[in-house]
């Protein structure tokens, strides 16, 4: 059984071990980049999530619970660095004390273990520079290397016999009667390629791939930049672990927060402004036929109309430094202007449907000897593991 694979992040490289591994598949990793984990595998804060927010039953909320033991017992297996550094959801006023209620009884039925509702005092002893009415303390929430942990799974599946091609975006693809054949195009030029089976975790590419295979679908990805700045010098140890805000429950992005990473560096973010490119990772990265594909896509004239006042507000929150700073000294009122340095930011590939709604869980399509994984942001990197035995179990393709 020879099954490709579209896509050289932390999803995809699960997906062909697992296939590799528990299937005995042959595997072909397909990347247009030089690098494994280039685009949100290598943008990530680090972080991995603990499941506190997702709804209960999503696959969001399984998946992530099933990813955490899976990658920790992989990190530990192969003496990857993972801090279990701990996490505190702050409610800064009264206000947000119902909100932090509802993620805290969100989080106990999505299995959380260790966690603690902390009061302001309490909350101080966890994080000493932090402050605010109430806190949900979450010890086990970790950090890691995401990066590292990809270029680990590219080597399991290369020492599976499997193979990683990388410079080799993926030109055309069709299906047929006994399988799918891809044009893929390496440095001497593209080559045509033939699978029993084809798994597409393309991330912001999912789009253009899905076209070629002829399955656009009723979601489309938008993208939505995250910029960052990181605290500079003796700034880092106001932060001892990780510190963010109660959630506005209207979206799926969790508001600027500060994150430690594995590195020791801490950063403060991300917002959310939507990218003028698929790869936009700055104001200046500018693709006018990526921005004509997402402005003819019905959900986000419907998803402006509905947010406009939050995407002006995120706007300013990108040219204003000052903005960050007064999201982060809701919690750490110590830090200053001079704290703060911009540092490189992500896109992350957000689905949205036709009515303008965010999708707000992982979405898995079949079609044929096809299957796409139309969305996969926060907590993808946390749940690779386990969504790549999900989707080994749920395509039919892998049993043709």
């Amino acid at each position: 059984m020879d099954i490709g694979i579209v896509g050289a992040g932390i999803i995809g490289l699960a997906v062909a071990r697992e296939l590799a591994l528990t299937r005995g598949a042959r595997v072909t990793v397909l990347d247009k980049e030089d690098r494994v984990g280039a685009h949100q595998t290598g943008h990530n804060s680090g972080v991995v999530h603990a499941g506190i927010y997702y709804r209960p039953g999503s696959l969001k909320a399984k998946l992530c619970r099933d990813g955490v033991a899976l990658l920790r017992e992989y990190c530990a297996e192969h003496a990857i660095p993972y801090d279990e550094v701990g996490k505190l959801v702050i409610a800064s006023t009264p206000a947000e004390r119902s909100g932090l209620r509802a993620i805290a009884d969100r989080a106990r039925e999505n299995g959380v273990p260790g966690l603690a509702e902390l009061d302001a005092l309490a909350l101080r002893e966890v994080e000493p520079y932090a402050v605010g009415v109430a806190a949900l303390h979450s010890p086990h929430t970790a950090i890691v290397d995401f990066p590292a942990v990809a270029r680990r799974l590219a080597r399991d599946v290369e020492e599976a016999g499997g193979s990683v091609r990388l410079s080799h975006p993926v030109r055309a693809l069709r299906e047929t009667p006994t399988g799918v054949e891809v044009l893929a195009g390496g440095p001497d030029g593209p080559r045509r390629l033939r699978f029993d089976g084809l798994v597409v975790c393309a991330g912001l590419g999912t789009d253009a791939v899905a076209r070629m295979a002829g399955v656009s679908g009723d979601v489309r990805i938008i993208p939505f930049r995250g910029e960052y700045y990181a605290l500079a010098g003796d700034a880092r140890d106001l932060v001892r672990g990780l510190i963010y805000p109660v959630p506005d429950p209207r979206y799926p992005f969790l508001g600027v927060h500060l994150t430690r990473r594995i590195d020791g560096e801490v950063l403060v973010g991300p917002n959310a402004v939507m990218a003028l490119a698929m790869e936009g990772y700055s104001w200046r990265d500018i693709d006018l036929t990526d921005l004509r594909r997402v402005a003819a896509w019905e959900g986000t004239r419907r998803l402006a109309a509905r947010h406009w006042r939050t995407g002006v507000r995120e706007v300013f929150g990108s040219l204003a430094k000052r903005a960050f700073l007064s999201a982060a000294r809701r919690y750490v009122p110590a830090l200053t202007g001079a704290d703060l340095v911009r540092t490189t930011g992500g896109v992350r590939a957000q689905a949205v449907a036709r009515d303008g709604s965010m999708v707000d869980d992982f979405v898995i399509d079949t079609h044929g000897r096809i299957a796409l994984i139309r969305n996969a942001p926060s907590p993808a990197a946390t749940s690779s593991m386990a969504i790549a035995r999900h989707v080994v179990g749920i395509t039919s393709l892998l049993d043709s």
